[in-house]
Parts: structure tokens; C-alpha cells; sequence
């Protein structure tokens, strides 16, 4: 059961990844355009029916409902990539907070924003101070 469900989980990824890479293109944008200024052409010889009418809206409905999935899928490989290289650079810097950011993605907004908050004025104390940084020692201990 397992085996089903990942084959499906990578070719749903490759699915997913493909048609989120086209729809960004201009040609994709074009291709849209195309089809609205067809539709709207054809308005007269259909009389501007509601099947007409109901065409459009029907396709533009569908296609935005499924885009919406794919997109968020995307969106959410993209992060997940983003904060593991993320963790990965804050261990391999040398003084950096690594106990205090590895994760914070997980953190409430409430947490993510008093952590901000505390780097900001970490970096605003150190432009204070000449540009010496001193904030790798301390902590910001929202957890």
C-alpha cells in the first residue's frame, strides 16, 4: 500500500511540477488570451446564449480550481526545499543561532513574529555598535 501511495506522491510531483513550469510562460498567458478573444468573437454566432456564457465560466471555474492544488503544491516543494537549505547553512555557520531558527518554521505566528522582532533589534543594537555583530551569543528563546 505504501509503494502505491509514493509511486502516486512522485508522479502526481511530476505532473504537478510540469504543468506549474508551462502555465508560468508568456505562451501559456498567450494561449489564455486566445481563448477568451475566441470565445468573445463567437458571442454573435451563439447569439450570446447562456450556454455560451455558461462555457466559459464552466472551463475558467475548472481550471482555476485545479490550479489552485497544483500551485499550492508547488508552492509547498519549493518552501520545504528552501528551509531544509536553510537549516542546513545555520549548522554550517560557524556562531549562528542554529538552536533558536532550525524549525522556526513550525513555530506559531505569534513565536515567528517575537523572534523578528528580536532580530531586528539584534541588528538594529549592532549598527549601534559600529557594525560589530553581537547577537550570535545570545539567545532569542521563544520556544
Amino acid at each position: 500500500m505504501r509503494g502505491r501511495y509514493e509511486a502516486m506522491n512522485q508522479l502526481f510531483t511530476r505532473i504537478s511540477s510540469r504543468i506549474s513550469a508551462y502555465a508560468g510562460k508568456a505562451v501559456t498567458f498567450l494561449l489564455a488570451v486566445l481563448i477568451i478573444v475566441v470565445w468573445g468573437i463567437s458571442g454573435p454566432l451563439f447569439h450570446f446564449s447562456d450556454t455560451w456564457q455558461l462555457v466559459v465560466n464552466t472551463g475558467t471555474t475548472i481550471v482555476t480550481f485545479l490550479m489552485v492544488f497544483l500551485i499550492q503544491n508547488s508552492q509547498n516543494r519549493d518552501s520545504a526545499a528552501l528551509q531544509a537549505k536553510l537549516d542546513e547553512l545555520l549548522r554550517a555557520v560557524e556562531g549562528a543561532r542554529e538552536h533558536d531558527f532550525v524549525g522556526v518554521e513550525h513555530l506559531t505566528d505569534d513565536q515567528i513574529e517575537k523572534i523578528r522582532e528580536i532580530v531586528e533589534k539584534d541588528s538594529n543594537s549592532n549598527h549601534r555598535n559600529g557594525g560589530e555583530t553581537t547577537s550570535h551569543g545570545s539567545s532569542v528563546g521563544v520556544r
